[in-house]
């Protein structure tokens, strides 16, 4: 798979936070409360595990966004 530029990490980064994350927060949070509500303990690790479990597949997206842009090599 070809590596997406610097400027696509970026604007993919934007989109998944601006977009994605939000979506992820209301489906998250709607799955844990037609369940009904755990105990504190156990409701607080679910939302622990899903905010770091939506990172792992975009961590490619996120790897070296917030340096500079690196100059082309002739």
């Amino acid at each position: 798979m070809a590596e997406l530029s610097h400027k696509s990490r970026r604007r993919l980064s934007l989109l998944v936070l601006i977009v994605g994350l939000p979506v992820y927060i209301v489906v998250a949070s709607s799955v844990v409360t037609a369940f009904g509500r755990p105990p504190i303990l156990v409701e607080l690790l679910i939302y622990v595990v899903l905010g770091l479990l939506w990172a792992l597949p975009l961590k490619f997206v996120f790897k070296g966004v917030g340096r500079e842009q690196p100059q082309d090599r002739d």
